[in-house]
C-alpha cells in the first residue's frame, strides 16, 4: 500500500528546531542540547561491535560475518579462527543476510534495504572485482533466498506481483535479469524453506501466526504445490523444514500434541509428525541437517538460555552438549565438510561473535572477538532470573540486572525494559550500552517475560491475544509489586522503556500505573491499535490481526478502540520520550505523531525524536549514539 505517511509531521503539531548539536536528519523536539559531560562519560559505551555469523564458505574453512566498522553492518570474511576481519562490502546501509554460493563458491548473494523501509533486495557480491550486482527490481520487498543443493539456482518470497502478497520466485543469480514467477500465493507469512536433494523440490511455509502454520511441497518445474501438514482442529506450529538425505521425509519443529516445540519428521507420504527428541519440554529454536543427513544439531530455548545438541538423527540419541555459558545461539549451520557447526553466541559478558564445533575433535573455536569498546566484559552484570504469580495465578518471569553494590548504596532507581513482538522473549544476552545504565547510572535493569512472550509453550501465547491483551498490561502491575518488595530496588524510581510492542506496553503502563511510574520511553511503539492495522504495510496486516484481533469485527474493535493509548491520553501525567524512523514499515510514524500530538495538548512533557533516514529502530550509528545520549539525559533529569 502507498500511503502519504511522511509529509503530516509539520500538520500534526508543531516541530521545534533541533538543538544545534544534532544531524540534519535528525527531527529533535523538546530535546535539551547534549552536555559535553554527558558525551564524554558515555564515550565508552558508543563503540560495542557485534559480530554475526552468515555462511561458510563451500570449499575453504572460512566464514562470512556481518559486522560493523564504519556507521553500519558490512560483509567481512574471517579465514581461520581468530584471524583479521577482512571487510568485502562497503556500502552506506547495513547488510541484513549474506551466503557463498554453495559448491562453487564463485559469489555471495546479499541482502539489503534502504533507510529502514525493509523492502529488502537481493545483490550479487563477485569477489573478482567487488562489483556488487542488484538482482531484484529495486522496488519490491524480497526475503528469504534460498540455495538450491547443486548451488546453481536461488527461490525466495517476493511482493513484486501485489505488493501484499509473498509469492515464490527461482532465479539463477549469474542471470540476474531471468527470474521466473514459480508460484502465485495470497498472504504475507509464504516463505521458502529448503530444496530437495535433486532440486526438484521446494519445501515451502505457511505462517499464519505464531500458533499456526503450515508445510507445502513444491514442484519446481510446475509450480504444483501439494500440502503434507494435515488439516487439524488445533493450531499447530511448525517451524523450518529440511529434506532428509533420502527425500521421504522433513525434519522440522513442532508443538503438535505438545506445549513446546519439539524436533522431528514429517514423513512426506502421509504427512505423519512423529517426534525426534521427546523429553525435552523446551522449545527447539534452530536446527540444521548434517550433510550426510546422519547427524542434526538443534538449540533448545531454556527459560532464554540457549542449550545446543547434536544428535543422531535417525534415533534422536544426543551425541554431544557443547559447553558454552549462559547465552543466546543464532545462526546455525554445517559446513560441506561434515565436522564444523557454526553459530553466532552472545551473552551477557560477551558481544555477538562467530563461533565453530567440531564434532570430531570436539573443539569449540571462536572465530571473532567483537570489542567491547575498551571496557572489560566481566565487569558487566549477570542476570540473575526470577519468577512470579501474576493477578490470576499465571506464573511469569524477569531477568534482573543489578548494579555492584560496593559502588552504588541504598536502593536503586529501576529501568523496567519490555520487548516487542508481542511473540518475542527477553533472553540473557549482551546488553551492550545499556550497561552504562548499570555500571555508571547505578540503575538496577528490570526485563520482564509477560504473558505472550515466546518460549514458554504455547498455551502462554496466546494470553494475551486479541481482547486479552490489557492481561499482559496487568503482568506489569505483578512486576512492580515485586520491585516494592525487593529491599535493593526503589519502587518511588521506576521508569519504563520499550520498543514496537514494547512501545506500546510502555504507554499503557504509563496509563494503568502512571502514580508507580516516573517516567516512560517509547520506542517505536503502538499508540492505537486501529490506526497501525489501517497504516502497516499491507503484507503484515492479515499476519498481526491474528494477534491483535481483527478490527473488521466491530466487537473487536470495540475492545481495540477502548485500549488504545492514543485514547486515554489524558491519563499518561508522566515525562515521556518517544523515537521514532520515518521509514517505519511495521509501525508507521503516524503512530508516534498521534501520541505525541495527544499528551503535549494535556500539558505534559514529551520528548521526540525522530529519524528521517531509519525504519523500525535505528541502524547507523550515529542515530543511535544521538537516542542513547538522549535516553542518558532523559534518565538523569527524571529518575535519578
Amino acid at each position: 500500500m502507498h500511503f502519504k505517511l511522511f509529509t503530516i509531521i509539520a500538520a500534526c503539531f508543531s516541530l521545534k528546531a533541533a538543538p544545534a548539536d544534532f544531524p540534519p536528519n535528525l527531527v529533535a523536539d523538546g530535546i535539551p542540547s547534549i552536555p559535553a559531560e554527558v558525551r564524554g562519560n558515555a564515550a565508552r559505551y558508543l563503540d560495542f561491535r557485534t559480530a554475526a555469523f552468515q555462511s561458510w564458505h563451500p570449499q575453504k574453512r572460512s566464514l562470512l560475518i556481518t559486522t560493523r566498522f564504519g556507521e553500519v553492518a558490512q560483509i567481512h570474511e574471517v579465514a581461520v579462527p581468530g584471524a583479521a576481519r577482512r571487510q568485502l562490502t562497503f556500502l552506506p546501509e547495513p547488510v541484513s543476510a549474506a551466503s557463498w554460493q554453495p559448491k562453487s563458491g564463485r559469489f555471495i548473494v546479499f541482502s539489503q534495504d534502504a533507510g529502514g523501509g525493509e523492502f529488502f533486495q537481493l545483490y550479487r557480491f563477485d569477489p573478482e572485482d567487488g562489483r556488487v550486482t542488484l538482482m531484484t527490481d529495486g522496488k519490491s520487498r524480497n526475503t528469504g533466498a534460498r540455495w538450491s543443493t547443486s548451488g546453481r539456482t536461488l527461490a525466495y518470497s517476493s511482493t513484486r506481483r501485489t505488493g501484499k502478497d509473498t509469492d515464490i520466485y527461482i532465479m539463477d543469480p549469474a542471470q540476474p535479469g531471468k527470474d521466473r514467477l514459480l508460484l502465485e500465493l495470497t498472504g504475507g507469512g509464504w516463505s521458502v524453506a529448503d530444496w530437495s536433494e535433486d532440486d526438484e523440490q521446494l519445501a515451502v511455509l505457511e505462517y499464519i501466526s505464531i500458533n499456526e502454520s503450515h508445510i507445502w511441497l513444491v514442484d519446481v518445474k510446475t509450480g504444483a504445490k501439494k500440502r503434507i501438514t494435515p488439516q487439524s482442529s488445533e493450531k499447530i506450529s511448525y517451524s523450518g523444514a529440511l529434506f532428509s538425505r533420502d527425500g521421504k521425509r522433513l525434519y522440522t519443529a513442532s508443538d503438535s500434541q505438545s506445549e513446546f516445540s519439539r524436533l522431528g519428521t514429517i514423513n512426506l507420504q502421509n504427512g505423519t509428525f512423529t517426534p525426534l527428541i521427546r523429553h525435552l519440554n523446551w522449545d527447539v529454536s534452530s536446527f540444521d541437517l548434517n550433510p550426510d543427513g546422519k547427524t542434526i544439531a538443534f538449540v533448545t530455548n531454556e527459560d532464554g538460555v540457549s542449550v545446543l545438541r547434536i544428535a543422531d538423527a535417525k534415533s534422536g540419541r544426543i551425541r554431544f552438549t557443547p559447553k558454552l555459558s549462559k547465552g543466546v545461539i543464532g545462526g546455525l549451520e554445517w559446513h560441506e565438510n561434515g565436522r564444523d557447526l557454526a553459530f553466532t553466541f552472545a551473552s551477557a559478558r560477551s558481544a555477538g561473535d562467530a563461533y565453530s564445533f567440531n564434532v570430531k575433535t570436539r573443539e569449540l573455536s571462536r572465530w571473532t572477538e567483537s570489542e567491547t569498546s575498551g571496557l572489560n566484559a566481566q565487569n558487566f552484570a549477570e542476570p540473575e532470573l526470577v519468577k512470579m504469580k501474576s493477578f490470576d495465578g499465571v506464573q511469569i518471569s524477569a531477568f534482573v540486572y543489578r548494579p555492584d553494590a560496593r559502588k552504588f548504596s541504598g536502593k536503586r532507581p529501576v529501568l523496567l525494559l519490555i520487548h516487542g513482538g508481542p511473540e518475542s522473549q527477553s533472553r540473557p544476552g549482551f546488553m551492550a550500552r545499556y550497561n552504562y545504565f548499570i555500571n555508571e547510572m547505578g540503575i538496577a535493569m528490570v526485563v520482564p517475560n509477560v504473558r505472550g512472550s515466546a518460549g514458554y509453550g504455547k498455551t502462554f501465547l496466546t494470553l494475551d491475544n486479541s481482547v486479552k491483551r490489557e492481561d499482559s498490561v496487568k503482568d506489569i502491575g505483578t512486576v512492580l509489586d515485586w520491585i516494592s518488595k525487593d529491599s535493593s530496588l526503589d519502587s518511588d524510581r521506576v521508569v519504563v522503556i520499550g520498543g514496537s510492542y514494547g512501545g506500546y506496553m510502555v504507554l499503557a503502563s504509563m496509563i494503568h500505573f502512571g502514580d508507580r511510574l516516573r517516567a516512560g520511553v517509547d520506542i517505536v511503539g503502538i499508540s492505537n491499535f486501529l490506526t497501525f492495522l489501517k497504516n502497516t504495510q499491507d503484507y503484515r496486516r492479515d499476519l498481526r490481526r491474528a494477534e491483535y484481533g481483527d478490527e473488521r469485527d466491530p466487537a473487536v474493535r470495540e475492545v481495540l478502540e477502548k485500549i488504545s493509548p492514543s485514547n486515554s491520553a489524558s491519563k499518561i501525567q508522566d515525562p515521556l520520550f518517544v523515537v521514532q524512523g520515518r521509514n517505519d514499515p511495521r509501525v508507521p510514524v503516524t503512530e508516534a505523531e498521534q501520541i505525541v500530538k495527544a499528551v503535549r495538548e494535556n500539558g505534559r512533557e514529551v520528548w521526540y525524536l525522530m529519524a528521517q533516514d531509519e525504519g523500525h529502530g535505528f541502524a547507523k550509528k550515529r542515530n543511535q549514539d544521538i537516542q542513547f545520549l538522549c535516553t542518558i539525559m532523559f534518565l538523569q533529569k527524571f529518575a535519578l
